[in-house]
């Protein structure tokens, strides 16, 4: 009953690991000083957001590591977090990339 109730545990725990809602990238052939600010300030959060789920899953793979269960299971959580984690690593690439090309097109039209 006790390993049943630890189960549930970890489930909820490992739920607890929300992703951040994706962000907007401001146009840079267009925005504005104020809305690359703005955007700038979105992306920073974003990042700090997306770190945090990081932990989150990183935290959930080593109780993964140390639940006793199944060991079909445990590889089989294992592989969902570690693509969870892998997902998110992309995703953080994509929006830096993004931002950094909306800068660039700001930066022309000033030029």
């Amino acid at each position: 009953m006790l390993s049943a109730a630890l189960g549930l545990f970890s489930q909820s725990a490992w739920a607890a690991c929300t992703y951040p809602t994706k962000i907007d990238i401001p146009n840079g052939a267009t925005a504005t000083q104020e809305e690359m600010i703005e955007g700038q300030k979105a992306v920073k959060q974003y990042m700090a957001d997306m770190n945090t789920f990081l932990d989150c899953i990183e935290a959930e793979s080593k109780a993964t590591m140390a639940e006793d269960e199944a060991s079909e299971a445990k590889a089989e959580r294992e592989a969902i977090l570690s693509k969870r984690h892998n997902a998110a690593v992309d995703e953080m690439e994509t929006v830096a990339a993004n931002f950094n090309d909306a800068v660039r097109a700001y930066k022309a039209r000033q030029e």
